[in-house]
């Protein structure tokens, strides 16, 4: 029985997304479509993912906080959903959005501008540090 859900789980066309596998949350990159950037990671319950469904707009677990926000809200980069990836054991998501407004990090570049993708710096393997990617300083 186990093997027969494990098929249906990894090759089926049946949604079932795993929230139970890690505490009730789904990581959740997020891509920006029409670059193939990815902008984040956060992580959904089924109740934002259920919002995110309803309003179209990215919506996530705060794990800092405890809440549930959508991103945007206080920011007005909102995240359009344009297409949502699952993976093969349905226990991590892809939204590929269209962003709607600058940028969606809370951190800021040399301009004051909220940067546009929280994956702004580089790991530097062997020096064991960070370099900033240009242009994005």
């Amino acid at each position: 029985m186990e093997n027969n859900f494990k098929i249906e789980l990894e090759e089926g066309l049946s949604a079932q997304l795993q929230f139970d596998k890690r505490g009730g949350l789904l990581p959740v990159i997020v891509q920006e479509k029409s670059t193939g950037q990815i902008l984040m990671l956060g992580y959904a319950n089924q109740e934002a993912f259920d919002k995110t469904l309803r309003t179209q707009k990215a919506t996530f677990w705060s794990t800092s906080r405890q809440e549930l926000w959508t991103k945007g809200e206080t920011s007005g980069n909102y995240l359009k959903i344009e297409n949502i990836m699952v993976d093969c054991d349905q226990d991590a998501i892809i939204y590929q959005v269209e962003l709607m407004g600058s940028g969606v990090c809370h951190t800021f570049d040399k301009n004051g501008e909220n940067r546009k993708a929280c994956f702004y710096r580089n790991y530097d393997q062997e020096e064991n540090k960070l370099s900033f990617i240009e242009g994005m300083e």
